[in-house]
């Protein structure tokens, strides 16, 4: 079982690359002038699907790597170089392409359901936020066992965090404004930075282990 020290590290740095609260205006905007209940339906599926994309990434995500022959260290370099690239578009307060383009803001807007695409995937469970579930769920252990199990709290506790967030949108955006959104986007985009270089660092030193002496 991995060690509650470690699934709280995994809560954090998944609460701050899915950035909830960062996505309130995208929601809002999808959502416009529509009643209660239905955005209520909304704020649910989106937690839904952040829950089962990032469930399915700790029990399979490992097995992909090594279907398609790609080692830990360099899926992390990957991740790490992705996650610095979110880091950086967080920091700078604005929306990065990895997280979604211009046609899919777009097809937010114009769908009548977008709590699964693109709320869901691949705002919030993005590319991000899938790469550290799979690392994580490497480091504690692959299998369908408890180490993969324990992995499911700190996801629920993220998908939880977008639902309750979700919910109160519209009272947290007049609250906070768009300077205390982009305060908060920016926070979380230097603990994403922080993360990254972590993954990059360690997964050059598997790499090249004369780099590490």
């Amino acid at each position: 079982m991995p060690e509650l020290a470690e699934l709280i590290k995994l809560a954090v740095s998944l609460f701050a690359i899915v950035d909830p609260i960062g996505s309130i205006p995208l929601y809002l905007s999808a959502t416009q002038g529509w009643p209660a209940e239905r955005r209520a339906r909304t704020a649910r599926a989106a937690a839904l699907t952040v829950f089962a994309v990032l469930g399915l990434a700790a029990f399979s995500g490992v097995s992909l790597l090594h279907f398609f022959g790609i080692s830990l260290a360099s899926f992390s370099v990957g991740g790490g170089l992705l996650l610095l690239l979110l880091s950086i578009s967080m920091l700078q307060a604005r929306s990065s392409p990895l997280r979604q383009t211009e046609e899919e803001a777009q097809e937010a807007i114009e769908r009548e359901s977008v709590g699964v695409v693109p709320l869901g995937v691949p705002l919030l469970a993005g590319p991000g936020a899938i790469t550290q579930v799979i690392l994580a769920s490497h480091n504690t252990g692959a299998g369908l066992g408890l180490h993969n199990l324990a992995l499911l709290l700190p996801i629920a506790a993220v998908a939880l965090s977008v639902w309750v967030i979700f919910r109160a949108a519209l009272p947290l955006s007049r609250r906070l404004g768009p300077t205390g959104t982009h305060l908060v986007t920016r926070l979380m985009g230097l603990i994403i930075a922080a993360i990254s270089v972590e993954m990059i660092a360690r997964g050059l030193s598997e790499l090249f282990p004369g780099l590490a002496g």
